[in-house]
């Protein structure tokens, strides 16, 4: 029972298990010999999963190629953030303009966009599992481009929708497919930091995007905001284009220490001897040439995987079987789906009195949420990788995926608790520093914590079929998000702000709390998937 996690009689390995830091002796691993596996320049952390010995291997990227690759989805996943919440400032105005009701605009407008997103997190990715993840990201990119310049033009409401919901179909992939993008080009005791990076992005954008676009409501239009967030766009398509090549990669021939139940594995190798001649530090594999940076920067590298494209559309629903990815996709879309029921009520809560704050000033109070996503990003990645890193050499080297679940204490503190005292603060009418800096402050910065856990550990559950995981994950979680659109204004005005909130507090509470069984039994629950196939049935 390492460190309070059940084991499982019925594997020799289970998937997500793996020698993170010296074996130190274990009975776990009896057929790795130690000088078999790949370590970090600190010759401390054993690389996980293993590299090849191809330098065309994502995980054989130069620092800083990979880097570049962090900072454009950075940026990119900042601007995919921004984009659905560009108009929440402006809600009550703009439903004004267009001669609707509030509700119809904002399930029109803000639901169309986030019922898109559910469907284009299915379909592009089964596009990126057949033929890569850089078509989709570059085309995809131009979609966002072109749909924010039409919302801008749009002279009706219907044309303003149909921008939206293509708008929606088109920012799925930056929040489906990088989790699965890290998972191909960093390891495990480095996923953390570029997962919070990954989260800054779609949280800060989030947070971010109402204050600058208020302003620019405000005091221009929101066609400005609109025609500025197609520019965001070009320059992350140029971003993309030069920074982000296609990471995934068939010809990996390596030590397999963290996805399959024989202790040593290698594709077509089941002889040690062989391991060590094709996987050993000191291998003389044939290497193959690096690609040429010109080939890189085509749109579309010629990877094809021979897999149906109908097979990987209906495939994520069969990892919701995985204890890990149903646990993963009801605390993803608590997280995020309590955000969106923030920026669709932001406007509504601050525009009546006491407040009576202005489109400029309602899009400011994001700006504490935004601070408090940073700061977040700074704490987690450092905390989970440290973390990790810290209970593996307690567990006389070996690391397993639960690890990641003790952050999830910090996000039942600080967000739970910024709930409460939301709803509390908002009721009482208190000055609009407290609910706005401190409670926002609060519920931010926890979120930003618990989804970086979230993700690191689905990402080290299933590695291989995290883009399948994440899929359903997303899919879930803006259907949620959808059908929160069409009645948390009408659950706002009628039970009150101070019910409305508690109640979610009270959810996230509870289902944050499914973390408890999730960590003791979380080992058993890879072994049981792993055995019925449930990831590999189709």
């Amino acid at each position: 029972m390492p460190l309070g996690i059940l084991d499982d009689g019925k594997l020799e390995h289970v998937p997500g298990t793996a020698p993170l830091n010296d074996l130190q002796g274990s009975t776990n691993y009896p057929g790795i010999h130690p000088s078999l596996l790949k370590h970090d320049p600190t010759g401390q952390i054993v690389l996980v999963p293993q590299p090849s010995d191809s330098s065309k291997d994502p995980y054989n990227w130069p620092r800083k190629k990979k880097e570049l690759f962090t900072i454009t989805y950075g940026w990119s996943c900042g601007c995919v953030g921004a984009v659905g919440p560009l108009l929440g400032a402006a809600f009550v105005p703009l439903a004004k303009e267009f001669d609707v009701p509030l509700t119809t605009f904002v399930s029109g407008v803000q639901g169309g966009t986030i019922a898109a997103v559910a469907i284009g997190s299915l379909l592009f990715n089964s596009l990126a599992v057949k033929y890569g993840k850089r078509p989709v990201y570059l085309g995809t990119t131009i979609g966002l481009m072109v749909s924010c310049f039409w919302a801008a033009e749009a002279k009706s409401f219907p044309s303003l929708v149909a921008a939206r919901v293509v708008c929606g179909l088109c920012m799925a992939p930056m929040e489906a497919l990088i989790p699965a993008s890290i998972a191909d080009i960093w390891f495990v005791h480095e996923r953390g930091f570029r997962t919070a990076i990954f989260n800054l992005g779609v949280l800060g954008g989030i947070n971010l995007a109402v204050p600058i676009a208020g302003g620019i409501i405000e005091y221009g239009s929101y066609r400005i905001a609109l025609h500025a967030m197609g520019g965001a766009f070009g320059l992350a398509f140029i971003m993309i284009f030069f920074w982000m090549p296609e990471s995934a990669y068939a010809g990996r021939n390596a030590l397999n220490i963290d996805t399959g139940n024989e202790t040593v594995t290698i594709e077509g190798k089941e002889n040690i001897e062989q391991l060590e001649h094709v996987s050993g530090p000191d291998s003389t594999q044939e290497s193959e040439p690096s690609t040429p940076w010109s080939e890189e920067l085509l749109p579309y590298s010629g990877y094809i995987n021979p897999i149906s494209f109908w097979n990987t559309l209906v495939r994520p629903f069969y990892l919701l079987a995985s204890p890990a990815v149903l646990w993963a996709t009801i605390l993803f879309t608590i997280c995020i789906s309590w955000l969106v029921a923030i920026s669709l009520t932001l406007s509504q809560i601050f525009s009546a009195p006491p407040y009576n704050f202005s489109v400029g000033a309602v899009g400011a109070t994001n700006m504490a949420s935004f601070v408090a996503s940073v700061l977040g990003t700074i704490v987690a990645g450092r905390l989970i990788d440290g973390v990790v890193t810290r209970m593996s050499k307690m567990n006389r080297g070996i690391f397993e995926p639960e690890f990641r679940l003790p952050i999830m204490v910090t996000y039942l503190l600080f967000t739970s608790t910024g709930f409460f005292a939301w709803g509390q603060s908002a009721y009482a009418q208190d000055p609009w520093a407290v609910p706005v800096i401190v409670c926002l402050g609060l519920i931010n910065f926890g979120v930003q914590l618990g989804t970086t856990g979230v993700v690191t550990y689905i990402v080290d559950c299933h590695r291989e079929k995290a883009g399948e995981a994440f899929a359903v994950m997303n899919f879930v979680k803006n259907l949620f998000a959808f059908g929160l659109s069409f009645y948390i204004n009408d659950w706002l005005g009628q039970q009150g702000i101070r019910n409305c909130f508690f109640t979610i507090g009270g959810i996230t509470m509870g289902v944050t709390l499914f973390t408890i069984p999730m960590y003791i039994y979380g080992k058993r629950a890879r072994s049981w998937v792993h055995r019925h196939g449930f990831a590999d049935r189709l």
